[in-house]
């Protein structure tokens, strides 16, 4: 116990911020600010993949299907070896670890966030899309005007346990030296040398924390949802029970 607290007081900047304010920005924020902006610029190639995927079009739907399944078979560390080796060729010079890094979580995070998108969407009654159909709406306005805001209402809770999946993810990027929170780890490890049971057991918690946060907010959010669900329910069946007051002539 007395080498982990030695540790986290000699070397605790190093896991937060890397060596910045005299080097570059690493650890947790690192890690966060990959999952952050991996998850947000997913999102909306996303939702377009999802609205392919359950559009009218016939062609559109079996690229965005083909497409999302190539992603969700490919390990992600061979998604980073591809953006690392191939990205620079495409735009004609170096890009940074972080880059590859960002883009690899973007084409990786929007084929599983495309799914959970469908699924939002197809778990609302056909009839939404009907109704909005039947005022004057197209596709793709009642797309997003109407089915899109309750389908990511719903969704919220698999949206969270995706962000966490991805902080987790964001590990990989240690394969290319990108100075995220194991790569700091591993900094500190081969400084001591001796204490390798020690540093990862830090490293461990720090995700553990992070990780077991989160999905508890996911659950919190899951919940409400649930019980506003069963509110709107109980009003409803309220309201189908209370009899009709009878009209009389005077």
């Amino acid at each position: 116990m007395g080498d982990i607290l030695m540790i986290l007081r000699d070397y605790g900047t190093l896991l937060l911020i890397g060596q910045y304010p005299n080097g570059p920005l690493g650890g947790v924020v690192i890690t966060f600010l990959l999952a952050v902006l991996g998850i947000a610029l997913a999102f909306p190639l996303g939702v377009a993949l999802a609205l392919a995927r359950t559009g009218q079009i016939a062609w559109l739907r079996r690229t965005a299907a083909a497409a999302i399944a190539v992603v969700r078979g490919v390990p992600l560390v061979m998604f980073i070896f591809w953006v690392y080796f191939f990205w620079p060729l495409l735009i004609g010079r170096t890009v940074s670890g972080f880059t590859t890094m960002l883009v690899t979580l973007v084409i990786y995070q929007a084929a599983y966030l495309a799914e959970i998108v469908r699924a939002g969407i197809e778990g609302l009654p056909k009839g939404q899309m009907e109704a909005a159909r039947a005022v004057g709406l197209s596709h793709l306005q009642a797309s997003f005007k109407v089915i899109l805001p309750q389908a990511t209402y719903n969704m919220l809770p698999s949206l969270i346990s995706q962000f966490v999946s991805t902080i987790k993810e964001t590990s990989l990027g240690y394969v290319i030296s990108v100075n995220e929170l194991t790569f700091a780890a591993n900094q500190i490890n081969s400084s001591l040398l001796t204490m390798p049971f020690q540093v990862f057991a830090i490293l461990a918690a720090i995700y553990f924390v992070m990780c077991f946060s989160l999905t508890q907010l996911a659950r919190h959010v899951e919940r409400r949802i649930a019980r506003k669900r069963a509110g709107v329910t109980k009003v409803a069946e309220r309201v189908s029970v209370v009899p009709a007051t009878p009209v009389t002539a005077d």
